[in-house]
């Protein structure tokens, strides 16, 4: 049994990790903290949590301290800049951290975290024991971890799309172009003008077009993946529900990609699609949380909220020359909080779908 902590628990996704780690069995106690609402309690912020705490928590909302001296392991859901101590602490402690924001994201390269964040390190020596936190790519460096940098929502669902493909070298990597949809609990709690009701609400709308910090991270991913550099175009979109990522991805076939494809379509009547989507129902067998759908099948927000699932659709388009590839999430679920369980459970040794068995509704 393991004692958790919570910094900055009255976020979305600080609040969706105490939901989550509610479940949890092997968790004895959560301890939460929160800036804003110190000192009051956590299901009086959340009224979904009025009479679900049991032994696990007295509601009480703790400063960060208090958190990351009772806590086993830290979960910093904090805006980028701020974890640094904390795994500091953790590391000097013997504990872990879990870090929901980019401070972690970047594995050794700073000149890159700096360039999209604008900050420099402040321990750069504990970023020499993160792992970055994609089971579906690092499962076996993360069991033996003490700080992992959670991946960023879009990146989750850009990088799972991707990964097969990019392993069996069937794209190409000078252009990559990514177009995804949040919900708009993305945008954090914090209120702005563009996340209130009567400026998003009915309306659908790009932003921070060619400027995204995600950007960098798929990029950083999927040239990791690829073993060579990848350029990705990404263009974020607000939709107006609460929560979900849907990416639509084009990647062009290399000429050998394409090659393979068309020999093994022939395995599979000809229908290229189904060659492409065999390989990766084959890559993803073992993954308790990515669901390569059948054909016909697309991926919805719906059927995968309040979920850890990445449900994924493949088509082969444009004459054979490109991959169509279709990802979709719940982003406060496997986009954050669900994903740095998945974490946790790895860390620990526990069952890697503990806590995380969801079943997606069916409205």
């Amino acid at each position: 049994m393991i004692k958790a902590g919570i910094i900055g628990a009255t976020g979305y996704a600080g609040v969706e990790l105490f939901r989550i780690l509610l479940r949890h069995p092997q968790v004895e106690k959560i301890y939460a903290s929160s800036v804003s609402f110190e000192g009051q309690r956590i299901d009086a912020v959340y009224q979904n949590l009025l009479g679900q705490l049991g032994t696990k928590s007295d509601g009480r909302l703790l400063t960060a301290d208090e958190v990351k001296e009772q806590s086993d392991v830290v979960f910093t859901a904090l805006p980028h800049g701020i974890a640094e101590q904390y795994a500091d602490y953790c590391v000097s402690h013997g504990k872990k951290l879990i870090d929901l924001s980019a401070d972690f994201r970047y594995g050794m390269d700073e000149a890159t975290f700096k360039k999209w964040y604008g900050k420099d390190w402040q321990f750069p020596a504990v970023h020499e024991e993160c792992v970055y936190g994609s089971p579906e790519m690092n499962r076996e460096q993360i069991r033996g971890a003490r700080v992992i940098g959670n991946p960023g929502c879009y990146v989750t669902s850009a990088t799972l799309a991707l990964l097969p493909a990019l392993k069996e070298g069937l794209v190409r990597t000078d252009c990559i172009i990514v177009d995804s949809k949040s919900g708009v609990t993305g945008s954090g709690r914090n209120p702005s003008m563009s996340n209130q009701f009567c400026e998003c609400g009915e309306s659908f709308s790009a932003y921070k077009v060619g400027c995204h910090r995600h950007q960098s991270e798929i990029a950083r991913n999927c040239s990791l993946i690829a073993g060579t550099d990848v350029n990705i175009v990404f263009t974020p979109h607000l939709i107006p529900q609460n929560r979900g990522i849907l990416s639509t991805i084009y990647a062009p076939l290399t000429e050998a990609g394409a090659a393979r494809v068309a020999s093994l379509a022939a395995e599979h009547g000809g229908d290229a699609a189904a060659a492409v989507r065999a390989l990766y129902e084959k890559a993803y067998a073992a993954e308790p949380f990515v669901r390569v759908l059948p054909a016909g099948v697309n991926p919805t927000t719906r059927t995968v909220r309040y979920t850890n699932f990445c449900d994924l659709q493949v088509f082969v388009v444009d004459g054979g020359k490109m991959l169509q590839l279709v990802s979709c999430l719940d982003n406060m679920v496997k986009g954050a909080s669900g994903q740095a369980v998945q974490n946790m459970n790895l860390m620990y040794g526990f069952d890697e779908r503990t806590a995380l068995d969801f079943v997606p509704p069916a409205f």
